[in-house]
């Protein structure tokens, strides 16, 4: 009969390997994707996110993600309460170079005084702890990481190996960025109004009356703009767009 512990001490055998990353080999987000979720799986946690760290009240916290797999919902709710902006987390992220952790308090906005009411802690995120660095692109443009779960807080070596694999998972990701650089030269003045408005919060319809053309139309550049900036959908598009600095 085998050892009933035999499961968990190959899952910790695993864990204490290191995460082998080619940089090179990641042409696409896809790939990246992939690679986040195997990381999130050896490692015990529940959720990922990659994201442009905020500087000021420009974007919603939607239109600051870059990767993720958080729940549409959640991030909806996030965007509602403005609550990532003003979170303990990127407060402490920005006094830091070392990674970040801590439980669902990392959420709640800084400052909170013990007088002051409890925030109402967002599902999924009520019961799980955070892994938080903070990361730049080659110009110098900050970026978050998070890694969230209810696995125990990391500690030495495996802490050192989260550290590294999202150092070069974002590595990455910067080549992604890179690749599409093609799309600003190819992307019509149109195309870039329409997706400038749509970052705005204007619907189709009234993009179509600002710019005088129909809302056919508007589709019609949407759908360009999507297909050159190498997007799933209008919403990554805008995000693209804004990485670029197109809009």
């Amino acid at each position: 009969m085998k050892d009933s512990n035999e499961p968990a001490s190959r899952r910790e055998a695993e864990a204490n390997m290191p995460f082998e990353i080619d940089p090179a080999s990641v042409r696409t987000e896809y790939e990246l994707l992939h690679l986040m979720r195997r990381l999130i799986s050896r490692y015990g946690f529940a959720h990922f996110m990659i994201a442009r760290l905020p500087l000021a009240d420009e974007q919603r916290f939607s239109e600051r993600l870059v990767l993720s797999n958080w729940p549409a919902e959640l991030v909806q709710q996030y965007d509602a309460g403005e609550t990532f902006q003003t979170s303990e987390l990127v407060e402490r992220l920005r006094q830091t170079k070392l990674p970040v952790t801590g439980g669902p308090e990392l959420m709640e906005p800084a400052g909170r005084g013990a007088g002051k009411a409890a925030v109402i802690r967002l599902p999924p995120h009520a019961g799980m702890g955070h892994f938080a660095v903070l990361l730049h692109t080659t110009y110098g443009e900050p970026f978050v990481a998070v890694l969230s779960g209810t696995r125990d807080e990391p500690a030495g070596a495996e802490r050192a190996t989260l550290y590294l694999a999202l150092l070069q998972l974002f590595e990455c990701l910067e080549r992604t960025f890179d690749a599409g650089s093609g799309a600003r030269e190819k992307l019509s003045s149109r195309e870039v109004e329409c997706l400038r408005w749509a970052a705005a919060g204007k619907s189709s319809d009234e993009i179509a009356i600002i710019l005088g053309i129909s809302a056919y139309t508007v589709s019609s550049y949407f759908k360009s703009a999507t297909r050159k900036l190498d997007a799933v959908n209008r919403m990554q598009a805008i995000a693209r767009a804004m990485r670029m600095k197109l809009i």
